[in-house]
């Protein structure tokens, strides 16, 4: 798989392993990522693999959220990132 190197800017590219650090790269991928990116993962994890993973991950900014809930038809208060309060408040709106 050849995710778009700017996923990865924090991290050593060649140490992600896709199959040990999955919930990792579909959360960049849906925030971040292309819509060729997105149909990668598609094809490498499935879209059930993929279904389980999202409600799982502890941060989804809204717009994402949004997608997914809508996507996978699942209801957003049964994913992790909404019932779990962020510790680190946003910025003010200037």
């Amino acid at each position: 798989m050849k995710l778009s190197a700017y996923l990865f800017w924090d991290v050593d590219q060649h140490s992600v392993d896709f199959d040990v650090h999955s919930k990792f790269i579909i959360s960049r991928v849906l925030m971040k990522g292309t819509l060729d990116d997105w149909n990668q993962i598609k094809d490498y994890y499935g879209k059930d693999f993929i279904r389980k993973e999202v409600i799982k991950i502890k941060y989804l900014d809204n717009l994402t959220l949004n997608f997914c809930s809508s996507y996978f038809n699942i209801p957003k208060s049964e994913f992790k990132c909404s019932n779990t309060k962020q510790s680190i408040r946003k910025h003010w709106n200037y």
